[in-house]
């Protein structure tokens, strides 16, 4: 094939395991890192968003970019300042991505960018939401709304952009799964809250599959709900993490103002929920999820 894919972000979870699966498929692969290690056969560039730096050599070598660059949402508490770091690494990112597409030759076909269902807001309950419905008005909801403004900088410049809005990725090493596992184990998992807010979710490879076609499917473009075809409660999330690993759910619901204690303003990310749909990837494209059943998804994930 003969084709790069150029990752932001790509030493994370998601970054690691779509790199696997796009060698698999015949692309190579090339990173942007603020730290540039070796990697098997794998080019890493350097960049540097806060001095707006990035190596020319990685967009002229390019053929396709994913950017899933970004700080973590729910890695600390939400201080002012994480709040901007959360903002900042989404925006200066992508302004830097742009600017570099348009000082230099570059050969690139599609940009597939990361985006969220926090778009949505943190909390609409059991409102079902798709690709065209409104966006909240939170922190979160900010936030997404920016980082989707500045990816379509990448779209004015005739380049055929992507967006997925990924919901809560299950995967076995980071994000939400093994936070919601430990417990679990200990035999003091619970649900949270009323357990009836509503989890969309997706697994991690068809979450990488998702990238994948949107760069290789010429017909993409846009936004797309990047969430499996049936969202759950938090409940039966909990419970059905439990019955995968065999242990039993004793405790009561875990109060909301316990969560707030803990975790301040950014608790709407695990007291709040979502009901969102994937209408245009079911609508309008032929992608096949491998993990629509969660039970099955977290047999993959567990077991």
């Amino acid at each position: 094939m003969n084709q790069t894919v150029l990752i932001t972000g790509g030493t994370g979870f998601i970054g690691r395991r779509l790199t696997q699966l796009l060698k698999q498929e015949g692309y190579q692969v090339s990173l942007l890192s603020r730290s540039p290690k070796s990697i098997p056969d794998v080019r890493v560039y350097q960049w540097d968003i806060k001095k707006g730096h990035i190596d020319p050599q990685a967009i002229a070598t390019a053929d396709h970019i994913i950017h899933l660059a970004g700080e973590g949402i729910a890695d600390e508490r939400w201080s002012d300042q994480r709040k901007d770091d959360i903002l900042n690494s989404r925006t200066q990112s992508t302004d830097l991505l742009v600017q570099a597409l348009a000082k230099n030759p570059h050969q690139v076909k599609s940009f597939v960018g990361a985006s969220a269902i926090g778009y949505y807001g943190g909390d609409t309950a059991d409102r079902p939401l798709t690709e065209t419905s409104q966006g909240g008005s939170d922190f979160l909801a900010q936030v997404v709304r920016a980082w989707e403004r500045s990816e379509e900088q990448v779209a004015a410049l005739g380049i055929r952009t992507v967006k997925l809005r990924i919901g809560v990725v299950l995967m076995p090493e980071g994000g939400a799964l093994p936070k919601l596992v430990q417990p679990i184990r200990l035999g003091a998992g619970a649900p949270i809250g009323s357990g009836q807010q509503y989890i969309s979710w997706i697994h991690l490879d068809d979450l990488c599959r998702l990238f994948i076609q949107g760069l290789s499917d010429e017909t993409w473009q846009g936004v797309y709900n990047a969430v499996a075809p049936n969202p759950v409660t938090n409940e039966t999330l909990t419970r059905a993490i439990a019955d995968v690993l065999h242990r039993p759910i004793l405790l009561p619901n875990i109060p909301n103002f316990a969560i707030k204690l803990l975790y301040g303003e950014m608790a709407i990310v695990v007291t709040g929920g979502n009901y969102v749909l994937n209408k245009r990837i079911t609508d309008e494209t032929d992608f096949a999820y491998q993990h629509s059943d969660l039970k099955t998804a977290l047999q993959d994930l567990l077991t």
